[in-house]
C-alpha cells in the first residue's frame, strides 16, 4: 500500500470503481486506517453538474456532495482492507460497497474554483454494514454533515 500523501487520482482509481464524470474525490490527504480519512475534491468550472445547477449561479448539488462523502467513506474501507488484508476484524471484506442509508444536513453551498474538503470517520460496523460520521467543508464553512451507511455486496 502507498504510504506517501497525498494519494493521487490514479491511487484512488485503484480502490474506487467510479470513473469520470462520476468520480468525486481528487486526492486523499490523511488516512487513519480503519478510523478516519480526509480527502479533497477540486471543484472545476467545467464539472458537468455546474452547467445545469444553476446557470448564472453554479453551485454543487447536495446529492453530489453526499456522493463525494460516500466515495470518501468507501476509500477509507478500501484502503483499510488493502492495508490489513486479513489481519483484523474487517477480515475478508472486499469488493463493491453501495450507499445504503444517508442522513445529511446542508448548511452552505460550494461553488466552482473551491476545494471541497471531505472527512469521514468509521463509527461502527455490523457484518457488511458500515456506519460513518461525515462532513464536507470549503472556504472555512461547513457545507454538509451527517451520517451514512455503506453496505458491502456479497
Amino acid at each position: 500500500m502507498k504510504t506517501e500523501f497525498p494519494f493521487s487520482i490514479s491511487d484512488i482509481m485503484e480502490i474506487l470503481p467510479h470513473r469520470s464524470p462520476f468520480l468525486f474525490v481528487s486526492r486523499v490527504l490523511k488516512l487513519e486506517s480503519g478510523k478516519r480519512i480526509i480527502a479533497e475534491k477540486d471543484l472545476l468550472p467545467e464539472d458537468c453538474f455546474f452547467s445545469g445547477h444553476f446557470p448564472g449561479r453554479p453551485i454543487m448539488p447536495g446529492v453530489i456532495v453526499s456522493e463525494a462523502l460516500a466515495q470518501t467513506s468507501g476509500l477509507l474501507l478500501g484502503l483499510t482492507f488493502e492495508e490489513r488484508a486479513g489481519n483484523n476484524t474487517l477480515e475478508g471484506k472486499t469488493g463493491l460497497f453501495v450507499l445504503a442509508n444517508i442522513s445529511m444536513k446542508f448548511t452552505n453551498t460550494a461553488i466552482p474554483g473551491q476545494t471541497l474538503i471531505l472527512e469521514s470517520e468509521l463509527k461502527r460496523s455490523y457484518g457488511n454494514l458500515f456506519l460513518f460520521d461525515v462532513r464536507a467543508e470549503t472556504a472555512g464553512k461547513v457545507i454538509a454533515k451527517g451520517t451514512l451507511t455503506l453496505a458491502g455486496e456479497s
